[in-house]
């Protein structure tokens, strides 16, 4: 496994002032409360990185919701090996776990919709699961009703997420965790990850994955990097880019950065820019 770390750099020598930095940092600490963490990274060098107490650089810290990136990116990398398409839909799956009657808008959900939230259900679904979902979360997962036809509208669900897991799992035999620890892990020197798995011992996909902020720094350079990392391809660039461009509105949120669009499991922002997002501010 490569253990390099990220180099690092005098932000001025990347053309970011060390006063800006500075200043930042001390509204950021009088401002947010609890800030567990934070790394400034530009042309790839951390310019500045600060945790505090009892948080260090060595502590693993739960991503919650930015977990959902990097189940995206695990389909991502099963599409590209030809294990599966945005367009086969879900049923095609789990022909075992089938309700009796299949309705045509659970017929008509595909990966992408799953990926993209727009599955045609008009709640998020997680917590049924967790309330109702027994030890076969797919199962309960499709006998949920689905009200619209997929495609629209936007609806954040954490249970399409697990979806994602429980099909990379299906075609692989493998979690998202041991799947993508020599795909993504380990390539990117990412020591020790853990994911939290639902019953059955599928990986939660959309919460539960718990790893360093440098390691989440690096994610975020491979993505900035369009799926390159020291000269090894892990991720096509054409995933890189669908994945974080928008696929589907979500303008009915109220605040500014929380309705530039979604992509693939990443939110867009403003500025044309995009982000992986976990409660709490991860």
């Amino acid at each position: 496994m490569n253990f390099i770390p990220l180099p690092r750099a005098v932000p001025e020598s990347q053309g970011v002032s060390s006063k800006a930095v500075s200043s930042f940092l001390a509204a950021a600490d009088a401002g947010i409360r609890e800030l567990h963490s934070f790394m400034l990274l530009r042309h790839g060098r951390v310019l500045a990185e600060s945790w505090w107490h009892p948080y260090a650089p060595h502590r693993p810290h739960m991503l919650f919701s930015l977990s959902k990136s990097f189940a995206s990116t695990a389909v991502g990398m099963a599409v590209a090996e030809g294990r599966l398409s945005v367009d086969d839909t879900l049923i095609s799956f789990f022909p075992d776990d089938l309700p009796k009657k299949v309705s045509p808008n659970l017929a008509a959900m595909k990966v992408r919709h799953l990926l993209s939230m727009v599955t045609g259900q008009s709640a998020d679904t997680v917590e049924q699961l967790h309330r109702r979902g027994g030890s076969n979360w797919v199962r309960s997962f499709l006998a949920m009703p689905v009200e619209n036809v997929p495609g629209t509208p936007f609806v954040y669900n954490s249970g399409a997420s697990f979806m994602l897991s429980a099909i990379v799992q299906k075609l692989t035999g493998q979690t998202l965790l041991e799947y993508l620890r020599p795909r993504l892990f380990e390539p990117l020197g990412i020591q020790n990850p853990t994911w939290e798995s639902a019953p059955g011992g599928i990986n939660c996909g959309g919460w539960g994955l718990s790893i360093t902020t440098g390691d989440i720094a690096k994610f975020g350079q491979l993505y900035l990097q369009k799926g390159v990392w020291n000269g090894q391809r892990l991720l096509l660039e054409d995933w890189v880019t669908a994945a974080t461009s928008k696929q589907v509105s979500n303008d009915t949120n109220k605040e500014v950065d929380w309705k530039q669009g979604y992509g693939y499991q990443f939110w867009r922002c403003q500025h044309n820019a995009y982000r992986g997002d976990g409660a709490f501010g991860q």
